[in-house]
């Protein structure tokens, strides 16, 4: 986990009426070093706030996303998940396990992307996949 939040001040400082169940989400996906999918915030969430429902789940998922507090990422076809690091990075998804790791953004250097013609990129990242050494 990274260091400990306070879910409900950073929900109102962007706007997001900060309810018990959005509160709930918001501590668990916020402070996650995780790329939990939708599925797996509600059943990680839904085990310490039951009546949390799925839609809700979705909902304020989408909600944190537009607010800017969470990134909605497809790493692999139709599989979203989220991530609560907001500074640039990259991703390495394991072959074997599906885990996704962070990659520093330093790590990687990415040449080209401001002489593409005709584009006007706004942000990019690099997917690398494969297995960890043995």
């Amino acid at each position: 986990m990274l260091q400990p939040i306070d879910a409900q001040e950073r929900l109102r400082l962007h706007g997001v009426q900060p309810s018990a169940q959005r509160v709930a989400i918001a501590e668990y996906v916020l402070a996650t070093d995780e790329h939990p999918s939708a599925e797996q915030v509600w059943a990680r969430v839904r085990a310490r706030f039951p009546m949390v429902s799925r839609a809700t789940v979705y909902n304020t998922l989408h909600v944190l996303v537009d607010k800017g507090l969470l990134r909605e990422l497809v790493l692999a076809e139709g599989r979203i998940v989220y991530d609560p690091k907001l500074e640039p990075h990259h991703h390495f998804v394991d072959d074997d396990s599906g885990a996704i790791h962070d990659v520093p953004w330093s790590a990687l250097r990415v040449s080209g992307v401001d002489a593409l013609d005709g584009l006007e990129v706004r942000e990019h990242q690099v997917v690398l996949r494969g297995r960890k050494k043995r």
